[in-house]
């Protein structure tokens, strides 16, 4: 049976969607990203309102269901959700995902000129960046696989500390919007395209980021401790007082270290539970410390409790995780749903929110930014903390996710946050992938997934502020209004 047009380009779409993740860690095909949205673009050339919209779903229904397959692990493997119900469940964030680029697709055959080359060039990427930035902060967000985080690995990352992720994005979508215009246009139609093709190119070569930021201090030796605990063993209580020891017979034995970083909840219980003499072998050591604890307001049932971070240094300081996992550590609309969590096992699903900003910890001589796992997929998340701190700290549990994408996606988006800040990044995860990145995105020292290890490097402290931390994301956002503003403004004053 013959398919008809309409039937082909959602295909088209679909097949794209699938491939775009390819463009991200651990794959690292970078051109991909351009590509596969130039095909959406094309889909979109000359589509109805409802045929793009359409292929916009194909898109991002594909590009979730490959993107963040991990979500069905997390639920089946460790949330124990049966496994039906896991598979629903992810298509139904899948599909949400996909109102996204079901949105930007009728969108920009509403607003947009009627010239489809005008559209995928003015149009098409300013909407794309918005939808982005638009599901990085509804309802709690969710910023995950912006086509920038693909490109760490080339030029582009220099617009970074200036830009952000989403202004990658955007490079990304002017580029695959002129390429598709490129192709589609004939003769010397091409030339307008060609020209931002080339002006885009040439532009990457160019980018030259001026000092922005400095070294402050001498390089700090770093020790992070990777146990590799296993969630079953980690929620046992019984088993609690052996990983302590555990943890704290390692660390002692390490010297030469100005800190020494322990992963998320890496003692699985609260601050008040720990031994007062545990905590002063941990203040006595040369190292300063930093670890993961659970800590509560007080002993009621109902009682406040956070994920948190523990410096030890000349004091103890706290900081209180602020970017929650949705139903991982909070319950959305809890009289709505609680019933979920009948069929999940996550332990502490219920923790309170820290306040942003907090101030940076003072371990190792210098201001620290801290970030609980999650938390490094919101730039404004890890800005609060700038330009005070010359050091990012990441604790993480990507447990969680198995043999997954995941893990290998949270690292690549580390290293932008390292880009965009001028910091280096610390990540410390209990199951691999504990990292030492330096100030330009790039890998020093990284520990294999499930293995038993300790990462020694040094990092660098700096100073300074990025236009990036200095702004955030609204220099590009301004830009993408501006776009759309000037493809409505033809719209209705050529009507063309």
């Amino acid at each position: 049976m013959r398919l008809s047009g309409s039937a082909m380009r959602i295909a088209a779409a679909a097949l794209s969607g699938l491939a775009c993740p390819l463009a991200f860690a651990p794959f690292g095909l970078f051109w991909l990203a351009p590509i596969t949205l130039a095909v959406l673009y094309g889909c979109w050339w000359g589509a109805s309102a409802r045929q793009a919209a359409l292929q916009g779903f194909a898109f991002g229904l594909a590009m979730a269901l490959t993107g963040v397959s991990w979500i069905y692990v997390s639920l089946n493997q460790f949330g124990n959700m049966p496994a039906p119900l896991a598979v629903a469940a992810v298509m139904v964030f899948a599909a949400l995902m996909a109102l996204y680029p079901t949105l930007v697709g009728g969108l920009q055959a509403r607003i947009g000129p009627k010239s489809p080359a005008l559209r995928a060039m003015l149009v098409m990427p300013s909407l794309w960046v918005l939808g982005e930035w638009l599901r990085g902060n509804l309802l709690s967000g969710f910023p995950w696989l912006y086509l920038g985080y693909s490109q760490v690995d080339t030029p582009l990352a220099a617009l970074l500390p200036i830009a952000g992720a989403l202004g990658v994005s955007l490079w990304v979508g002017l580029g695959a919007g002129a390429l598709v215009a490129f192709v589609f246009l004939p003769g010397r139609s091409r030339l307008l395209p060609g020209a931002v093709l080339l002006g885009l190119v040439g532009s990457t070569a160019l980018i030259q980021v001026p000092g922005f930021i400095q070294p402050a201090g001498e390089p700090i030796n770093v020790a992070l401790v990777q146990h590799n605990v296993s969630l079953s063993d980690k929620w046992q209580s019984h088993k609690a007082d052996a990983i302590a020891r555990d943890y704290l017979a390692e660390s002692e034995s390490v010297s030469g270290a100005d800190l020494i970083v322990w992963p998320e909840a890496a003692l699985p219980a609260y601050l008040d539970e720990i031994d007062p003499g545990f905590i002063a072998r941990l203040r006595n050591h040369e190292a300063d410390f930093l670890l993961g604890i659970l800590a509560r307001e007080a002993l009621a049932p109902d009682a406040a409790y956070y994920n948190v971070a523990l410096g030890i240094g000349d004091e103890s300081v706290l900081y209180r995780k602020h970017q929650l996992v949705p139903f991982g550590e909070y319950l959305p609309i809890p009289g709505l749903l609680a019933r979920i969590l009948d069929y999940l096992s996550i332990p502490m699903s219920n923790f309170s929110p820290g306040p942003l900003p907090q101030p940076p910890m003072q371990l190792a001589g210098h201001p620290i930014g801290v970030s609980i796992c999650y938390e490094d997929a919101f730039s404004h998340v890890i800005n609060a903390a700038l330009p005070q701190a010359q050091i990012l700290v990441n604790l993480s549990e990507d447990a969680w996710f198995g043999d997954s994408l995941a893990p290998h996606q949270r690292l690549q988006m580390a290293r932008a946050r390292a880009i965009e800040t001028g910091r280096p990044m610390i990540r410390s995860s209990n199951n691999g992938l504990s990292a030492l990145i330096d100030a330009k995105g790039r890998v020093g020292t990284v520990a294999p997934q499930f293995v038993r290890s300790v990462v020694r490097g040094s990092v660098q402290p700096m100073g300074g502020t990025t236009p990036f931390v200095r702004w955030g994301n609204l220099p590009v956002l301004s830009l993408c209004g501006l776009l759309l503003g000037a493809g409505f403004w033809r719209r209705i004053r050529k009507g063309s």
